[in-house]
């Protein structure tokens, strides 16, 4: 992974001065550790008229699994072979790119104390990569440089030069010059463009990267035609945070034409004037009646069936009266997400005791989970084949038995006030049925009477007095009494499920 940046100069501004702005000695050859390999920088000419640096990285293909917990590129888990054959060590990438950062903090900052003068100064540039990941090809990669003051060669590197006809690769070979451009400037373009170019990070992308991205694209992305691109493609499209930087890049192009201060622009309105609400997403409405549903039960030991990426996890873990909260789910991806996003390595020892995740499949009894004060099934039940719901109906209500039961699901007659889901679809591609509320009712009456549960039903979002609520939610409570003889037909008929659909497993 090879990049250069080369800079002419006149006897009053040599060219060897690019090593007071990088902060690396031309006559020396240095080396420094990343977390991904070894960066090397060294001049291949340094003198009055010409000088060029170099920055190799030598990738460390083992650490490179290891930190990506051997889930290969990008992390999913479909691509596991891509931790044995990929372009890493060969290609500009954000390993680069954040290579690029570390090495050349100082200079990206414009931070020269030797000589202050220097970062101001304008200078002759020219940035070679030779192998560019380029998912646009290299249209895209003009119309992201050419904005920016420069003037860009990519040609298209061949699959193979002995084969012609075979075509190009993605890739290709970068070429940009410039005499209008600071060097900080032209390292700033480099590590916001080269990861977008490449579209995606050998890393999680969380909040701070907002920042990053922010600090980098200060004077370039506000102005920059393809913000929404960069933005997009920077964050690995994750929609919250781009939607969060574009406003914030909003608000610095508003103050510019404003000739303020962004501060001044984002306190136009006090604290205490008044503000239309924004309606609060089903989601949260969603979490917030789970919350309270289970403090109203008194439960303390909390199930989460079915916990995808650990949204609940997180709220509950907010409350002190849940003492033990444990995530199930069978997707190993979700429950990666789940753990970064609960930051499990770097939780305190007293919070992590009070949380567990676990894989599993709910269409199994599992010892595991018997015990619980309660357990819930948000947004669960609706993802599965309708001949298997008697398998999870039995592996929660007929061996898990926790005292209390959260069902949540779609009510499908809601659907209407959709505006954006067109007729006859269902709310997710992965939803196998939704149902109206009276089947929901049925459903839910016939496993409570099977199993010896109580059951009531409580809206969840705006209650329409045609169509009712946006989601259903049935809270199902263990009858104190004993099992009764329907209650002990019905375990056997789930157990019986269970074994037929092991055999056919």
């Amino acid at each position: 992974m090879f990049l250069t940046i080369s800079t002419t100069g006149i006897p009053e501004r040599p060219a060897t001065d690019l090593g007071f702005l990088l902060h690396k000695h031309p006559g020396k050859a240095q080396a420094f550790s990343t977390s991904y390999g070894t960066a090397h920088v060294f001049y291949p000419q340094a003198d009055a008229e010409r000088c060029t640096a170099a920055l190799l990285l030598e990738v460390d293909a083992v650490a490179l699994v290891r930190r990506g917990k051997g889930k290969g590129r990008g992390g999913a888990p479909d691509a596991a072979l891509a931790q044995y054959v990929n372009d890493r060590p060969y290609a500009a990438s954000s390993l680069l790119a954040v290579a690029l950062s570390g090495v050349f903090s100082s200079a990206m900052r414009g931070v020269c104390t030797a000589k202050p003068e220097l970062p101001a100064q304008k200078r002759q540039l020219r940035v070679e990569v030779p192998a560019l990941p380029a998912r646009g090809g290299p249209g895209l990669v003009r119309a992201l440089f050419e904005p920016l003051g420069w003037t860009v060669s990519a040609e298209p590197v061949a699959l193979d030069t002995e084969f012609p006809q075979w075509g190009d690769s993605r890739y290709v070979s970068l070429v940009l010059e410039s005499e209008t451009l600071t060097l900080a400037e032209a390292l700033r373009h480099l590590y916001v463009l080269l990861p977008v170019l490449d579209d995606a990070k050998h890393y999680w992308v969380s909040s701070d990267e907002v920042d990053k991205l922010l600090r980098a694209g200060e004077g370039w992305l506000p102005d920059h035609p393809e913000q929404k691109l960069i933005t997009s493609r920077y964050l690995s499209r994750r929609w919250s945070l781009t939607r969060q930087a574009m406003e914030r890049l909003e608000l610095v192009r508003l103050a510019e034409a404003d000739d303020s201060e962004v501060e001044e622009i984002d306190n136009a309105v006090g604290e205490e004037a008044e503000t239309e609400d924004r309606p609060t997403p089903l989601a949260v409405q969603r979490r917030d009646a789970i919350v309270a549903a289970l403090t109203e039960a008194g439960a303390a030991r909390v199930l989460d069936l079915g916990c995808g990426q650990g949204q609940l996890v997180q709220a509950l873990l907010k409350d002190p009266r849940f003492t033990e909260i444990v995530g199930v789910d069978v997707s190993m991806r979700a429950l990666t997400i789940a753990s970064r996003r609960l930051k499990l390595d770097r939780m305190g020892e007293r919070q992590a005791s009070r949380v567990r995740l676990l894989q599993g499949s709910l269409a199994y009894t599992d010892t595991r989970l018997k015990g619980y004060d309660a357990a819930v099934l948000s947004e669960v039940i609706e993802h599965l084949d309708l001949p298997r719901l008697p398998a999870l109906e039995y592996a929660v209500f007929g061996s898990a038995r926790p005292r209390t039961v959260l069902v949540t699901t779609p009510n499908v007659e809601y659907n209407v006030r959709w505006e954006s889901l067109p007729a006859g679809h269902v709310r997710h591609g992965d939803h196998r049925f939704e149902w109206t509320r009276e089947e929901f009712r049925g459903w839910a009456s016939q496993v409570a009477e099977r199993h010896g549960y109580d059951v009531r039903f409580t809206p969840v979002g705006p209650d329409d007095p045609e169509v009712g609520p946006p989601t259903q939610m049935a809270v199902f409570e263990r009858a104190t009494a004993t099992a009764t003889a329907t209650e002990t037909a019905g375990a056997t008929a789930g157990a019986r499920t269970e074994k037929k659909e092991a055999k056919a497993a």
